[in-house]
């Protein structure tokens, strides 16, 4: 059998033929990452064969993409395909297409080669090696259709690198420990739903309960003393092998936005469920007690307030909240009381700072960064400040028709240029961004000059100097704007929160384990908020980050990940409990 170590030894037209199936009809790929021998792991097998990709240039990339077959294609019809190819596209059935579906492939790869000039590439075998449905199939040929082309041949190369990756595990005979559980268990969960049509996961709804109950469940099985406390969160332990040791928290949440993904928060508990199973069949403890918590809600889409279960543990749940009510009127304190919590209680989950290790959280990207550098993971250096603003912005509404173009004081006009303002500032300037998420023209018509206009500010960075000197500059240029326009502006901070660094120590933690997996340490701030935020009020905190697929979309379902990079994750969390252990 072919292994990693017999791939190191061998001489290096043994290796390019030991690896001629890996990438379709391509052996130059092989024989260019053979000079990057010995490899110290299979990620860094994987990395090589990846780099020799890109660096080969467009010409020979494009000669890669044009020897993949057409899905359902006529040289899977003529029986042409390499051996690999009929078994990926069996998997999904697309050698059992209906008649409908032939012909909506088939219209679809015409309309594909005649916009790229290269086939359609997907890993048909899909984020957990075991194959898409035809239906998913079609709809991410649809969808990508849409792509310009340099967007979708940098697609299509991280889908030839995807598929490469299944066939090497396939060639090597790899198991794997973590990553299959951790989709497996994200699938179940994310059929667990308020709404029938998409993944919607509101704070103590009965889905949110049914969830609760699965990962409590999980946590048992794996070898842990579970509880679910007094906020909701699912809290379970395992135990030290001596009384008394320390604590090192770990977790996410595992409510949803609307209309939400797979792994957005609950890749962080369920990771951890895994090693912890893994831990408990080896009958292996640590030298500190490792908690996995749920954290019953940090998205804030029932009551409007996030973080609760992270505030809860570190100490800064508001009781105030409590009287919050939801959309159809019931406070957070009936709904808890209706879920069998008792509000009186949520002061008591605070933690003891002095009897905490640290707190550390597996988190999806949720942005495009790891993905565009071919890198499964990232250690999050902080986690990004934010500055929020409602700005309002009154003119004069006029006839459309009768008011000349340099005497009107069109607010909506001002706002196109605050926009405008907002992206010239915060363009260029690395971790630091800027968003106007809302914009509205209250009560506009197509025939009237807009005389008042709203809109929102959203500016974030890593450093809170850099920030609020981008908040400084901003808030002047609107000044300036309304002023040159006649427009009289009003300004409501909505938010002022500050950036959360992270534990230097536990983050060098990380980058060492990383980097013992095979992998380059790539180090990168945060812009979406996390619970790691509460909990660095409590103890140092550290993040590690997963590729997030699909260009980077999450809180949609699109959002995707595969079992390859929960693996690799696994692998890495593993290393760092145990160098910390040491």
């Amino acid at each position: 059998m072919t292994t990693l170590t017999s791939l190191n030894a061998c001489d290096p037209q043994a290796f390019a033929a030991a690896l001629g199936g890996i990438y379709e009809n391509s052996p130059w790929v092989a024989e260019r990452a053979a000079q990057q021998r010995p490899f110290a792991s299979l990620a860094a097998l994987k990395l090589a064969l990846q780099a020799a990709v890109g660096a080969a240039g467009e010409d020979q990339q494009l000669v890669l993409l044009r020897a993949h077959p057409e899905l359902a294609g006529k040289a899977a019809i003529a029986g042409e395909m390499t051996p690999e190819s009929v078994d990926e596209q069996a998997s999904s059935g697309l050698n059992r297409c209906t008649p409908e579906e032939y012909t909506a492939l088939h219209d679809l790869n015409r309309q594909y080669s005649e916009k790229f000039g290269f086939p359609f590439i997907l890993a048909v075998k899909g984020p957990t090696g075991r194959g898409l449905t035809r239906r998913a199939v079609i709809e991410t040929f649809a969808r990508r259709l849409k792509n310009g082309r340099a967007a979708e041949m940098a697609e299509c190369l991280r889908q030839v690198h995807r598929i490469a990756e299944i066939r090497l595990n396939q060639l090597l005979g790899v198991r794997h420990d973590f990553g299959p559980a951790v989709m497996e268990w994200a699938e179940t969960l994310g059929a667990i739903s308020d709404s029938e049509a998409n993944l919607t996961c509101a704070y103590l709804t009965p889905a949110h309960q049914r969830t609760a109950a699965a990962i409590a469940d999980w946590m048992r099985e794996a070898g842990m003393e579970v509880h679910i406390d007094a906020v909701g969160n699912v809290v379970g332990r395992y135990a030290a092998a001596r009384p008394g040791a320390k604590t090192l928290l770990t977790g996410s949440h595992y409510d949803t936005v609307r209309n939400g993904g797979k792994y957005d928060g609950r890749l962080g508990i369920l990771l951890p469920v895994a090693l912890v199973r893994h831990l408990h069949a080896r009958g292996e403890r640590l030298p500190f007690d490792l908690e996995v918590i749920g954290f019953a809600e940090e998205e804030g889409v029932r009551f409007r307030s996030t973080f609760l279960g992270s505030s809860a543990v570190s100490g800064s749940f508001d009781p105030a909240l409590l009287e919050q009510q939801d959309a159809e009127g019931v406070s957070m304190r009936e709904a808890l009381a209706a879920a069998g919590h008792d509000p009186a209680a949520i002061p008591a989950i605070a933690r003891d700072p002095a009897s905490l290790l640290g707190f550390v959280e597996v988190h999806i990207e949720q942005g495009p960064v790891l993905l565009e550098r071919g890198l499964p993971l990232g250690v999050v250096t902080a986690i990004a400040g934010s500055s929020r603003y409602l700005v309002e912005l009154d003119g004069v509404a006029s006839h459309a028709g009768t008011t000349p173009m340099d005497m009107r004081r069109d607010a909506a006009a001002a706002a196109a240029e605050i926009v405008l303002l907002v992206e010239g500032r915060c363009t260029g300037r690395g971790a630091l961004v800027g968003t106007v998420g809302q914009l509205e023209v209250p009560g506009g018509s197509v025939n009237v000059v807009p005389g008042a206009c709203r809109l929102s500010l959203d500016i974030r960075a890593a450093a809170d100097a850099e920030r609020l000197a981008a908040v400084d500059d901003i808030l002047a240029g609107i000044s300036a704007i309304c002023a040159r326009r006649g427009i009289e502006e009003k300004l409501w901070k909505l938010v002022e929160a500050e950036a959360v660094p992270c534990s230097p120590h536990l983050m060098e933690q990380l980058g060492v384990a990383v980097e013992r997996a095979g992998l380059p340490r790539h180090d990168l701030p945060s812009g979406a908020g996390h619970d790691a935020m509460r909990m660095a009020q409590l103890t140092g905190v550290a993040m590690l980050f997963t590729r997030c697929g699909n260009g980077g979309i999450s809180h949609n379902p699109l959002e995707t990940m595969t079992a390859d990079d929960a693996e690799i994750a696994g692998q890495v969390l593993l290393d760092f409990l145990r160098s910390l252990a040491s």
